[in-house]
């Protein structure tokens, strides 16, 4: 019979998903990891698998976690109020935390090595599922007669994606709160009206 876990899994996962989101995928060590969660390698190994496996679960619990905003905006009325609740809630998550600023998915796929593509291909894969929702929202909301028909809403999804992902990096960056919400206030001035 083996030894039962001296740990919670939740919290160590918790842990690690903070090292992630601070360092990145490639610049978290295993021992960033084991020194965070107060879990030793081998018992880390044992409850996650290799770091790539660990980097996924704490992807998930993530999206889970601190991006619910996303799906639940796309149930908002119209298309502005869904992008306006994804700009703000994107802008108050990236400034939440002064030991973690930005987005973990941003902040993984900008950079890597050859080893770590396949957490690249799952983070870009995990951002086109998002502008896909999006888009489809957007189409909805024209077809409703809540955009306009010339709205080219593959292109208005990758921009407003475009704008959250420039807001992270800028966060990472030191933007503070203040700028980022000035930059959806200026974005939204734009919106496109039947």
């Amino acid at each position: 019979m083996g030894r039962q876990r001296e740990f919670d899994v939740e919290q160590a996962l918790d842990a690690a998903l903070c090292v992630f989101w601070r360092k990145g995928y490639e610049g978290a060590s295993y021992t960033d990891l084991t020194q965070a969660t107060g879990v030793e390698r081998p018992a880390l190994y044992s409850a996650f698998g290799n770091k790539e496996a660990l980097f996924r679960r704490a992807l998930e619990r993530y999206y889970e976690h601190y991006l619910d905003f996303f799906p639940a905006a796309l149930e908002l009325p119209t298309a502005r109020e869904v992008v306006e609740r994804i700009l703000r809630a994107s802008v108050e998550l990236n400034t939440r935390y002064a030991d973690r600023t930005g987005c973990l998915g941003i902040h993984g796929a900008l950079a890597g090595s050859d080893d770590a593509a396949p957490i690249q291909h799952a983070l870009i894969e995990a951002r086109a599922d998002g502008e896909k929702s999006l888009r489809e929202r957007l189409e909805r909301a024209r077809d409703d007669g809540d955009l306009p028909q010339t709205v080219n809403c593959a292109v208005l999804a990758a921009l407003v994606l475009a704008v959250l992902h420039g807001m992270a990096v800028q966060a990472k960056a030191g933007f503070s709160r203040e700028v980022l919400d000035s930059v959806v206030e200026q974005f939204l001035s734009t919106w496109p009206s039947a």
